[in-house]
């Protein structure tokens, strides 16, 4: 009995397995401070940073208690790089805490705006680490807080997005 054109005998590459180098696994990086910006922290930024590093000290425990050989220590080095990174955070976080009341918008305060297509957005400015822009904090770097900070209820800005430029009408500052 010969052989079709869609018969084969041996086993399809698409079922071996080749042996590839392991690389170790890696932390995502924290979200970027621009070089030589102070990372200010709201006190809810900070004690969400405290709150990760005594989870990161509990995820470490759990580590070294039930993984063996090389699942123990790829788990213990990517905790590693975690923790160093946000050790470094936290050592270099500042305690901004914001002036009350105030009309204009500054760090930590929220401010509610009105976009061209009548659109209302409100936002809390925040630190790097906080910042969550489905929840409407953004980070004090972002190109939208920094079009807002320093204007006022009534002050029209104008912040460079992906889509083109945008137009702000600032409503309120809280």
């Amino acid at each position: 009995m010969g052989r079709g054109p869609c018969q084969h005998w041996g086993v399809s590459r698409a079922f071996v397995k080749e042996e590839q180098p392991e690389t170790p696994p890696t932390a995502p990086p924290r979200a970027p401070l621009p070089e030589g910006v102070p990372n200010y922290v709201t006190a809810r930024g900070l004690e969400l940073l405290r709150e990760e590093a005594e989870m990161l000290a509990r995820e470490r425990s759990r580590a070294e208690a039930s993984a063996e050989g090389d699942l123990r220590k790829s788990a213990l080095s990517l905790l590693a790089q975690r923790k160093s990174a946000l050790d470094a955070r936290l050592a270099s976080a500042i305690l901004v805490v914001p002036r009350s009341p105030s009309d204009e918008v500054r760090f930590a305060t929220v401010v509610v705006v009105r976009g061209a297509d009548a659109s209302e957005r409100t936002y809390r400015i925040v630190g790097v680490d906080e910042a969550d822009p489905d929840q409407g904090r953004i980070a004090f770097v972002s190109p939208v807080a920094r079009a807002l900070l320093g204007r006022r209820a009534g002050d029209v800005t104008t912040v460079r997005t992906p889509r083109g430029d945008e137009t702000l009408l600032v409503i309120c500052v809280t």
